[in-house]
């Protein structure tokens, strides 16, 4: 054994310099956002055998998927009791790799097909896929500057913990969320006028009796009935069992996401505030599911909407409804018109069986730029439009669209890829019915 007298400890004095040390880094494609359309986007450029960097805000990835526990996969599937799989690519990895740890759990209710997930399980997915596919990933990074020479976005500027850096690539997707990229690169955007889009802060549950748990029909009943004796205004929402298991995914709060940086960090912390009156009211009125429950986690607050770009094409509501199929057709989705513009609760408009709706690429592309696509909800759409299309699975479709988009135009333009090459990439996720 060592004695301590004979330990040596070496180390040194540093300063920092006087000058600006910037860090750079050279990549085919940068992705910004981790959620799960950057993850999407990452993965399948990796998979072309592009370079890729992969950043986000945050030091983890996964974005909201995975830190705001949403805790289902919405959107994935058709209408109806055998709804079929409507997106592909990745979405095949996670539902096979988590189904065979017993990590999913299908809620089939003869309408509409959602897919339960551990959080947990997902977040683990998805560090590994990242690391197995050899995208460089970049978090905690923000976005503070882009460059953009006429057309085309030359590299952005990030500052970290640990210093800044500056990235240079021939293609980038915004999958910020917040339109982050298109945003600092001063292109148009668009945000919602005379209205707030609120966002939700999830909760998950731990020590819950599943057997006694109440129907949805119940809860929201109750939380028109007494939720303001509980202290708060949202009157719809639902905590959904994870059967088996003990955990119930509870969604019962509106929260505003103000894009001013000092009001969303109050907002998130009153968010917390709203979820533990949601859980007193389940504890209230529930006895026999909630007494013994604990949270267990609290996701990040969730944002719906608040910065989106301005696209080559506006997807409107009526496209929507209309189930338009457009020749750059991207992604599908059956999901509702699921709009939550009021404190209280939100518009729900649901599907028939045999409806879709698609996304096409002109929503992801601003006509002002020829090396970016976005991803996820900050395409364009109207307010209305674009809730029914900002859920898992058609945004894990859209990040595959992007990267190919990317792949095809190379050091051109995606204005002007090969459309018929282009739609044959990704028939999958937009005609495939098995």
């Amino acid at each position: 054994m060592t004695k301590s007298s004979e330990l040596k400890t070496n180390t040194k004095i540093v300063t920092k310099d006087k000058g600006s040390f910037l860090q750079e880094l050279d990549a085919d494609i940068c992705v910004v956002g981790a959620g799960i359309s950057g993850i999407s986007a990452a993965i399948e450029a990796a998979r072309l055998g592009r370079r890729v960097v992969l950043v986000d805000s945050l030091p983890v990835l996964g974005g909201q998927a995975v830190n705001g526990i949403i805790g289902a996969f919405c959107g994935l599937f058709a209408n109806g009791p055998n709804g079929y799989q409507l997106t592909h690519g990745i979405a095949d990895d996670i539902l096979r790799e988590l189904g065979k740890q017993g990590m999913l759990h299908y809620r089939r209710n003869g309408k509409w097909t959602t897919v339960m997930y551990d959080e947990v399980a997902l977040s683990r997915w998805v560090d590994n896929a990242i690391l197995e596919s050899g995208v460089t990933p970049l978090l905690g990074a923000v976005l503070r500057g882009v460059e953009r020479e006429g057309r085309r976005i030359k590299s952005i500027d990030l500052s970290t913990r640990f210093g800044d850096l500056r990235i240079h690539a021939k293609g980038f997707v915004d999958a910020s969320g917040d339109a982050a990229l298109t945003w600092h690169a001063g292109l148009p955007c668009r945000e919602p006028e005379n209205a707030t889009v609120y966002g939700t802060l999830m909760v998950v549950l731990e020590g819950v009796n599943n057997e006694k748990q109440p129907a949805r029909e119940l809860v929201v009943e109750r939380l028109h009935e007494n939720a303001t004796h509980y202290g708060f205004m949202r009157r719809d929402g639902f905590a959904f069992a994870f059967p088996g298991r003990g955990l119930a995914l509870v969604n019962m709060t509106h929260v505003e996401t103000p894009l001013d940086p000092v009001k969303a960090s109050v907002k998130s912390l009153e968010g917390k505030n709203q979820a533990d009156k949601a859980v007193q009211f389940l504890k209230g009125e529930f006895p026999e599911a909630f007494s013994s429950a604990s949270v267990r986690s609290y996701g990040q607050l969730g944002i719906r909407q608040t910065r989106w770009i301005v696209g080559s094409k506006h997807l409107t509501v009526d496209e929507v409804r209309a189930g338009t199929r457009f020749e750059d057709a991207v992604a599908r989705t059956a999901w509702a018109i699921e709009l939550h513009d009021r404190e209280e609760g939100y518009v729900w408009e649901e599907f028939p069986e045999d409806h879709l709706h698609y996304v096409p690429l002109g929503s992801m592309i601003p006509p002002d730029a020829d090396n970016l696509v976005a991803a996820g909800r900050c395409i364009d759409a109207d307010v209305a439009a674009l809730s029914s299309v900002r859920v898992m699975g058609p945004c894990i479709a859209m990040g595959a669209a992007a990267a190919h988009a990317l792949d095809l135009a190379g050091e051109g333009s995606v204005h002007q890829i090969d459309l018929k090459a282009f739609s044959e990439r990704i028939k999958d996720n937009v005609e495939r019915t098995d």
